[in-house]
This record gives structure tokens, C-alpha cells and sequence, in this order.
């Protein structure tokens, strides 16, 4: 029984995670209409950020706020190439995809030979922290704490932000009908703008729970985490705010668990194999698509 609360622990704080990345996966998805492959890369980048940052300061305040800039300005950045390809007349949003599989490869082609001489990096124990509790088998870490409240917390604000401001309205306006948000005079550019700002956010506060808790770094780390996002956002529903939530948690519960249990890496199979399985039986998601 330990062992299950130990791994159950772990599994909420990693699912925390994927689900700051989900939500930023799929508000993309919903108001600007793209499909943002190179979301997670932009995530590993900031943790690179955050890891320099260590390295000139100890103010983990200035080490936050610069984390989070980048992922912002990077965020920002891809937002001209984006709104470029969905301007062309006939082009679907697949082709923000390919697109944003072209950017993803080369933010890890730049990783891989400009960071750090292509070698993962390492966090100090001093940003990292030791464990806060043990109890028998259960421990939690500062990582774990960090991971679960901080992603709670990062939760809980955007959905306020959605539901309980004229932003968060017209969010959900142009999600709900494009053409009907503009007739009524909602400023699509400028909402659109912000959703990539708010998107880097929760990006760069994504980094700095997930450098705390698996205190490391590589170039392929985006593209691994890139695809477990995808499937959590498959399994759930494509653009299903609501719906990446409860499986985002679920996947890092299910992941945490195969690990205390299954020997080898089928943990990583998991994710895959529901993935699969939901496509042939509920194609639309467990809780249904909102594109």
C-alpha cells in the first residue's frame, strides 16, 4: 500500500505537468487555430533558460522571470509565421502542424549542437531540493510539492481567466464561432495575440515546475514530451480544456504506477497503446472534440 501512495504522489505531480501543457496545446488549438507541435520544445528551452540563469544568480525570483520571458517571447515569435499560414486561402490547419513540426526540429537541431555542446544538463540540488516528508516507502520531494500545488494553482487561475473576464469570454467566443465573434466586434488578432502570450506562460511556469522535479535537461527531452501531450489531447478530445485535465492526471497516475509495478519501460508504452485504443473505439475522445 506504500508503494501505491508513493507512486500515486508521483504520478499527480507529473500529471500536474502534462496537464499546464495540455491546456496550453489546446487553447492554441481553439483560439488561434493552430496546432502547436513545437509547444514542448519551447518548454525545454525555458528549462535551458532556467539553468544558465542558476549558473549567474541565485535570486530563483530572477530565475523564474526568466524562464518565463523566454518561453513568452518564443511563444510570441511563432506567432506571425502561424497567423501566415492560416491566412492562405484553401490551407486547413494541418498545415500548422507540418508547420509546427518544421520548428520543432529546429529548436532541437539548435539544442542539440549550440546547448550546453549537445549534453544534457543537470540542475543543482539547491533548485531541485531534498525530500520534505518520509513516511516508510512514501517520500515527496520539493520537486513533487512544487510540481502538484504550483500546477493546481497555474490551473486555477487560467480557468478563472476563462471563465470570469472579458479575455476569457472572448476566448471562448472565438472558440465556440470565429465569424460570429468577429460580427460582434471581438478583435480577433489582438485576442488571438494574447492567447500566445498567456500560452508562454503557462509554457515557462511549466519549465520551472518540471526542471524541479525531474532536475534535468536535453535536446530531446521537448520531443518526447511533445508526444505525450498529443496523446493526452487525442485520448481526450482535441481542444478539450476540461477533458486534458482529467487525463493528464490520469496519465501521470497511470505512468507513476507502471513504474512502481512493471519492470522495464513500459511506462512510456502507456501512453500509446490508450491513445491507440481510443482512436478505434471513440475517435471524437473520451470527452469529445471541441474543434
Amino acid at each position: 500500500m506504500e508503494i501505491f501512495i508513493a507512486q500515486l504522489i508521483s504520478g499527480l505531480s507529473l500529471g500536474s505537468i502534462y496537464v499546464l501543457l495540455v491546456t496550453g496545446f489546446n487553447l492554441m488549438l481553439l483560439v488561434a487555430k493552430i496546432i502547436q507541435f513545437a509547444y514542448p520544445q519551447i518548454v525545454v528551452i525555458s528549462m535551458y533558460t532556467c539553468w544558465w540563469a542558476l549558473k549567474i544568480t541565485s535570486n530563483k525570483l530572477l530565475i523564474i522571470i526568466a524562464g518565463i520571458t523566454v518561453s513568452v517571447a518564443l511563444s510570441l515569435l511563432s506567432e506571425p509565421i502561424f497567423r501566415k499560414i492560416s491566412s492562405i486561402k484553401d490551407v486547413d490547419i494541418n498545415a500548422t502542424f507540418i508547420a509546427s513540426m518544421g520548428i520543432a526540429m529546429i529548436m532541437m537541431d539548435v539544442m542539440s549542437h549550440s546547448f550546453n555542446y549537445g549534453f544534457p544538463v543537470a540542475f543543482p540540488p539547491k533548485w531541485i531540493g531534498g525530500n520534505i516528508l518520509s513516511f516508510g516507502l512514501i517520500t515527496i520531494s520539493k520537486g513533487q510539492l512544487f510540481a502538484l500545488v504550483g500546477g493546481v494553482i497555474a490551473v486555477s487561475v487560467f480557468f478563472y481567466l476563462l471563465y470570469r473576464t472579458n479575455q476569457g469570454r472572448f476566448f471562448r467566443a472565438i472558440a465556440e464561432n470565429r465569424l460570429a465573434a468577429e460580427l460582434v466586434g471581438i478583435p480577433i488578432t489582438k485576442t488571438s495575440i494574447f492567447s500566445y502570450f498567456i500560452v508562454g506562460i503557462l509554457g515557462g511556469f511549466s519549465a520551472i515546475l518540471f526542471s524541479m522535479l525531474i532536475g534535468s535537461a536535453s535536446p530531446w527531452l521537448g520531443e518526447f514530451v511533445a508526444l505525450k501531450m498529443l496523446a493526452v489531447s487525442i485520448v481526450a478530445g482535441l481542444g478539450n480544456l476540461h477533458g486534458g485535465l482529467v487525463c493528464g492526471l490520469l496519465l501521470g497516475i497511470i505512468e507513476a504506477i507502471a513504474v512502481g509495478y512493471i519492470s522495464g519501460s513500459w511506462s512510456n508504452v502507456i501512453a500509446f497503446v490508450i491513445m491507440l485504443a481510443v482512436i478505434l473505439i471513440k475517435p471524437e475522445g473520451l470527452f469529445g472534440t471541441k474543434i
